[in-house]
């Protein structure tokens, strides 16, 4: 992308979104509550352009896969548009293959980032009742769970992030080839 700001704002206008609507996929999984206040904020700015898609697509089980769709749309068009703008082509299998490889890619930044809040929210503010800390509590209990299946605690102390962190930088590092 180099230093132009055009293209920096396309990138990151597209990376918003698509963060946004995998957030919103996310909180589904996880169970998170959603009569949160961020949840529906989520919910309200994901509504409208996933509408068509949900009437197309059916539900995989309790799951509604179309937020996914939805931001893999996004970042194909992300990558289209900066494509175009540099004046380049590039063969659609392989933008294909970019923007489903930067939708995982953005699972794992959000489920990183989530673990390192959940660790801090642990140590400083542990029963909070603010909305923020619970959703991030939310979204990552089950894979806190997951991991604690592998590594269980030792005299109280949580080692499950480390083994999250761990795999999320393996598989990221072999991701990066295939991310915009």
């Amino acid at each position: 992308m180099g230093q132009d700001p055009i293209l920096l704002i396309i990138h990151t206008i597209g990376q918003i979104y698509a963060f946004i609507l995998t957030l919103r996929f996310l909180l589904q999984v996880a169970g998170a509550d959603y009569y949160n206040p961020i949840s529906q904020a989520v919910v309200r700015v994901t509504r409208i352009p996933l509408a068509p898609i949900q009437k197309v697509l059916p539900r995989a089980g309790r799951f509604d896969v179309s937020p996914l769709i939805l931001a893999l749309i996004v970042n194909f068009l992300t990558l289209l548009a900066i494509v175009a703008y540099q004046g380049a082509s590039a063969p659609i299998p392989m933008m294909l293959l970019l923007a489903a490889g930067t939708l995982i890619d953005g699972i794992l930044l959000i489920y990183f980032w989530a673990t390192i809040g959940a660790v801090i929210i642990s140590w400083i503010a542990p029963d909070s009742y603010h909305p923020a800390p619970q959703l991030i509590l939310q979204i990552t209990e089950p894979l806190f769970g997951l991991a604690r299946k592998v590594i269980p605690s030792l005299g109280g102390l949580d080692l499950s992030p480390i083994l999250i962190f761990l795999i999320i930088q393996i598989v990221r590092s072999q991701l990066a080839p295939f991310t915009f």
